[in-house]
């Protein structure tokens, strides 16, 4: 009975890559790991690739739960006993024990080693020992395998339009895809993610809607990066705005090319040379001005230059060669997924690789499904998608996130159980989070060879005090580290500079510049470390510290909690007393506290009483109201925020 080449690697315990190359050495003609081979042809296979007496362990002495990929590597199912280790390297287990005490490892014949010990086991005696895959890590590397080169085709490029707000990003698709989709938007802002798929005279563009850059890098944070090109919409009368620049900063970080739209020409006031000069200090000089980047003048009113735009767009996806082979299993990637009433759950996905069809079984994060149906974005069903299509499909058993990976496979059986393994884990909290880089971590990570480039994002709260600190912070010398500003700008740190940062593993700095309660927690909840000084050589002192491995613990304040004053009392004995309405966690006595007005902090010292109704107490919590006595502050107001906090000395950790 005829066996696929894939089986007889399995059985041979060998990739299919490895075995295709084998077969062309014999003379055996295939074309691709589902290809048939005769009893005969794989019994004389078989005999000429059997593992050689040399090799330490023979493969017919191996039980399906092993696998040998090299002469010296060896994978075993992990956790493994001292017992089954000493069998599979044909070893005494005194010996296993004997190594194990050397290395300060005390175990018995039956105790459970981890894959660390049993790797250290190994190298003492010749081995490389890994842990057998598991099913999905065996299913992503037959995705990442490379494709033959003669199945490679071009595909459409996927294009994101990003830009400041209200400078036309969804107006000017609007006119390309021939739709209305910014009146039916709230507030003429977009909502959603959107995908849409534009055929024209010389090919197909596949374009990304997004809501801001921040999607843009919350996609790429999960490592799903599909963009092939960014759009940076600029409004010719208003010119370079910080979320332009975030929006620069966000691309280059993503390493993906930018393409400039100058939208808005038709205006009276349009500058277009002014928006160049712009670009010129950001580095994105005109190709007419001596530069490489393209710059297009635009309106999405008059449609004048939208086809050129088009036009190079185009011409910058040949110049990146973008390819795909439509004819292996389908891989792609969620910009949007929602539960519908009458559908399910349904994703809009687009495919990066293969193509996808109807009845095909698919694993998306911790979900897995059957694609009963595909919609593409002009609402019409659809039997397959080849590469760049964008489309919605139904038929998974969840609501996935966007970013996720969608991946085709053949064993719906196998489909289920990777599925079912990963809610489990999700369910027992096994998965961890990244560890993000701090500059108590720095020297460390250094000193380990791990890291050669500190990422910062700066904010401050003027111009002049950005520039300072960049300037300063980048004349820092270091033959260990390389530093790199990856944003910078003016304002209080928000959820976009955090988001950059989780994406990029990188430290903000704030000068005399406060961060939004959602950043904290987005900070807290991403573990991005957020610096805030009030002096600039303390910054640039503690960058350099850490550069340097001299980094001294540093002072950190923690929010207890946060109350609203909403009347002034004047008692005789205490003096004013602020009735306050406790907001966010507990308020303690005999600790720091803030007083703020709007933005600024108009008094910084310790509160004298705290009283809830008529008692004294240590402490008030969310939701209760309270009277806080000040008297060192007798310019308190209502309205005003008063803040009580705990300071922290955080040490360097080395190890």
């Amino acid at each position: 009975m005829p066996v696929r080449v894939y089986e007889l690697a399995k059985q041979l315990n060998m990739s299919s890559k490895e075995l295709i190359a084998k077969l062309k050495e014999l003379k055996v003609e295939v074309k691709g790991h589902m290809s048939s081979i005769d009893d005969e042809t794989a019994g004389i296979v078989k005999e000429e690739l059997k593992p050689k007496p040399k090799e330490k362990i023979e493969l017919k002495t191996l039980p399906p739960q092993e696998v040998v990929v090299k002469a010296n590597e060896l994978r075993l199912k992990l956790p493994i006993s001292v017992k089954d280790l000493s069998n599979k390297l044909s070893l005494k287990p005194n010996d296993i024990i004997k190594t194990l005490i050397k290395h300060n490892i005390f175990a018995t014949i039956n105790q459970m080693l981890p894959e660390e010990a049993a790797g250290l086991i190994g190298k003492d005696f010749g081995f490389d020992i890994k842990p057998l895959p598991t099913e999905e890590e065996e299913i992503i590397e037959i995705h990442k395998r490379e494709d033959d080169p003669s199945k490679l085709v071009h595909r459409a490029p996927i294009v994101t339009f990003m830009g400041h707000v209200d400078h036309g990003k969804t107006s000017l698709l609007d006119v390309v895809r021939k739709t209305n989709v910014t009146e039916r938007e709230s507030g003429g802002i977009t909502q959603h993610i959107g995908a849409y798929e534009v055929a024209l005279g010389k090919g197909h563009i596949t374009f990304l809607d997004t809501p801001g850059h921040e999607a843009f890098t919350a996609m790429r944070a999960r490592g799903a990066n599909i963009t092939d090109i960014v759009v940076l919409v600029v409004a010719a009368d208003d010119g370079i705005m910080p979320q332009t620049i975030e929006a620069i900063d966000h691309a280059r970080e993503a390493n993906v090319p930018i393409v400039v739209a100058i939208n808005k020409i038709d205006k009276p006031g349009a500058d277009i040379s002014k928006v160049k000069k712009q670009l010129a200090e950001l580095n994105l000089a005109s190709e007419d001005w001596g530069g490489k980047t393209i710059t297009v003048g635009v309106s999405a009113k008059t449609k004048e230059g939208v086809d050129h735009l088009l036009e190079m767009l185009l011409l910058e996806a040949e110049m990146l060669e973008l390819k795909a082979n439509p004819s292996r299993l389908a891989t792609g990637v969620v910009v949007e997924a929602k539960l519908s009433k009458g559908g399910g759950p349904i994703a809009t996905a687009i495919v990066t690789n293969g193509t996808l069809k109807v009845g095909d079984i698919i694993i998306c994060g911790s979900h897995w499904g059957k694609v009963r149906a595909m919609i593409d974005d002009k609402g019409h069903r659809v039997k397959e998608a080849p590469p760049s299509k964008p489309v919605e499909i139904l038929g998974l058993s969840g609501v996935v996130s966007a970013g996720e990976v969608v991946y085709c496979v053949e064993d719906e059986k196998k489909a289920r159980d990777i599925a079912l393994t990963k809610q489990e884990k999700n369910k027992e909290k096994i998965a961890v989070s990244a560890k993000r880089i701090t500059l108590e971590e720095l020297y460390r990570q250094i000193k380990e060879g791990s890291i050669k480039e500190l990422k910062i994002i700066v904010k401050a709260d003027v111009q002049g005090s950005v520039g300072a600190l960049k300037d300063s912070l980048l004349k820092i010398p270091s033959k260990d580290v390389q530093l790199k500003i990856i944003h910078s700008g003016v304002g209080d740190i928000n959820e976009s500079d955090i988001m950059l940062a989780a994406a990029s593993n990188a430290v903000v700095i704030g000068f005399h510049i406060q961060i939004s309660q959602e950043a904290e927690a987005q900070a807290k909840e991403g573990e991005v470390d957020v610096r805030l000084y009030r002096v600039i050589y303390e910054a640039i002192s503690d960058v350099r510290a850490a550069m340097e491995g001299l980094l001294e613990p540093h002072i950190k304040e923690s929010l207890l909690g946060r109350a609203e004053v909403r009347q002034i009392f004047k008692i005789s004995n205490l003096g004013q007393i602020a009735g306050c309405s406790v907001t966010k966690g507990t308020i303690t006595r005999n600790v720091p506290l803030k007083v703020l007005r709007g933005d600024d902090i108009v008094f910084q010292g310790k509160m004298s009483s705290l009283k809830h109704l008529k008692d004294d107490v240590r402490e008030v919590k969310e939701g209760f109201e309270c009277g806080i006595g000040i008297p060192e502050f007798k310019d308190i107001k209502v309205g005003d925020i008063i803040e009580v906090y705990k300071i922290e000395k955080i040490a360097k950790k080395l190890e």
